[in-house]
């Protein structure tokens, strides 16, 4: 399997430790899908980086031994290289368990809006926390919003991507109203039933 995950070229530690990988041309995913000066994403690239980001998360969790668990997946460590392939980077927080174990006990990191709320609330470490900031990813890629959005200017509240997304599904009509929160750089040049089942996936 080919690793979509940035490549460590070398390092040094002599006196502090620096670490030395791969250049990456077009930054991260946030940037492209939250921030200023950068080009919009078609909705063909969108689907190929998280076929690429997946591809990297199912490296460290399936082919490597001990396994590897990233905890801290989020739009800005997707990186994105000059052909718009995606790669998974930023392995500070990343985690190593015993082949075979499904989850260990750790201190309480990552990035608020990707964490599930059993790990908030346990602490257990398990590949399932990458898998589910994956998802909000996901998200981040359908709807061009970041993973905490702001519902109420005026009192300053917020509400997660995940929260939103379950209550567009919740709906009878869910296509209808998904239509409302699909990112809105992207036109009508997408299908709305590849939309809908990246959002079930």
């Amino acid at each position: 399997m080919i690793c979509r995950c940035v490549r460590l070229i070398g390092y040094c530690v002599e006196g502090s430790l620096f670490l030395v990988y791969e250049y990456i041309e077009n930054g991260n995913l946030s940037q492209h899908l939250h921030g200023s000066g950068r080009d919009s994403l078609s909705w063909p690239i969108r689907v190929q980086i998280a076929l690429d980001s997946a591809r990297g998360l199912e490296y460290i969790h399936e082919d490597t031994v001990p396994v590897y668990i990233h905890r801290d997946i989020k739009s800005a460590n997707i990186l994105i290289d000059k052909n718009f392939r995606a790669k998974v980077a930023d392995f500070g927080l990343t985690r190593l368990t015993e082949y075979g174990s499904s989850s260990l006990q750790t201190i309480l990191v990552g990035t608020f809006g990707y964490m599930p709320p059993e790990y908030a609330q346990y602490g257990e470490v398990s590949p399932k926390i990458d898998v589910y900031a994956f998802g909000v990813v996901l998200y981040e890629l359908i709807s061009g919003k970041e993973a905490i959005i702001k519902t109420n200017e005026i009192v300053t509240e917020s509400k997660g991507l995940v929260a939103l997304f379950e209550e567009i599904l919740s709906q009878p009509d869910s296509k209808e109203d998904l239509l409302k929160y699909v990112d809105p750089r992207l036109g009508d040049n997408y299908p709305i039933d590849s939309v809908f089942k990246v959002i079930i996936t």
